[in-house]
């Protein structure tokens, strides 16, 4: 069984990419999941996060504070500015700009710890990274939001840290506490707490994508070149910034997947509760789309092609010898 829903969860560009073709077919399958349900949908994969943390993830982060630090600068740094000009270059209309900048302004999502394995990346450096962008993100989101959408619209500033303290902080800080003082509980649920998070995800994004069908048609080509355009600078600043500053191969991969990879999640919720027009929650679930798509294809990439380090330490002799001609 575990393996089983191992296999369900390691699938999430397909249940991504099926629900939103399947919304464009038959937004009736995902319409009824409406905004309050997507609140709680994006509460329960925070909490499924939770629960797969404890205190010594926490006290990780202190054994890699550059690869930390740099992580969570490109985070917050790279990706809303790329937002930024991508949306005034491609004179997107303002909700969809608003959508875009929103998701960029996001934390990493739980979907980029199921890459990281994948891609044989650093794997706990990829959920301390997803927490420490994650609890930074109550006050980096709606700070940046205001810095980079307010001279195009209104941000509630203090608005979007409520919800974002609600459906992520809270839910996240709930998981640890059960993974502490519920542990048999909390092992039990664990292994379905993946593929719970994937389906949630694929639900969000079918809603979206449904209720706005219409407009998603008339604007697909635009609005998916942003998109893309959005989540490949992410992964290619996210690779080779650390490539510049030496960092090794596995972490490299790591922090690129970290930065390309956001809580579209989020982006959508927070679209959705702050702001008047519902096309501004579409990026986000294009965003899920997407990242998944460009995520896992890299995934398969790195997976095939082993770092320098690895192949150092798996064939050392064969290894030296090459340098040495």
């Amino acid at each position: 069984m575990r393996r089983l829903l191992d296999f369900g969860a390691n699938l999430f560009p397909f249940w991504v990419v099926l629900a939103g073709g399947l919304a464009l077919l038959q937004p009736e399958l995902f319409t009824w999941f409406d905004k309050p349900k997507i609140i709680w949908g994006l509460a329960i994969i925070m909490l499924g996060m939770g629960i797969n943390l404890n205190w010594e993830d926490f006290r990780g982060a202190f054994s890699l504070p550059k690869e930390i630090a740099l992580g969570v600068f490109l985070q917050y740094s790279v990706m809303p500015l790329a937002a930024f000009l991508i949306a005034d270059g491609l004179k997107l209309p303002t909700p969809f700009a608003v959508g875009l900048i929103l998701v960029a302004c996001c934390p990493g999502g739980t979907a980029s710890n199921i890459v990281a394995f994948l891609a044989r990346a650093n794997l706990p450096l990829s959920v301390l990274l997803t927490t420490a962008s994650t609890f930074l993100s109550m006050l980096a989101t709606p700070l940046l939001a205001e810095l980079y959408i307010g001279t195009r619209v209104p941000v509630d500033v203090f608005g979007l840290f409520l919800t974002t303290v609600q459906v992520v902080i809270a839910p996240v800080a709930l998981g640890v506490l059960l993974n502490r003082f519920a542990p048999k509980a909390v092992a039990r649920l664990r292994p379905v707490s993946p593929l719970v998070a994937v389906l949630a995800v694929a639900m969000i994004v079918g809603s979206i994508v449904g209720a706005n069908k219409d407009e998603i048609i008339h604007l697909a080509p635009t609005l998916f070149v942003a998109v893309v355009t959005l989540h490949v600078v992410g992964f290619g600043l996210g690779y080779w910034i650390p490539l510049l500053l030496g960092l090794s191969g596995q972490n490299r991969r790591t922090i690129s997947i970290e930065v390309g990879m956001q809580n579209s999640g989020l982006g959508v919720v927070l679209a959705r509760s702050h702001f008047v027009d519902p096309l501004s929650a579409v990026p986000g679930a294009l965003s899920a789309v997407a990242h998944s798509v460009i995520g896992s294809l890299l995934a398969v990439i790195w997976r095939l092609r082993p770092t320098k380090e690895e192949r150092l330490k798996r064939l050392p002799g064969e290894y030296v010898i090459s340098e040495m001609h």
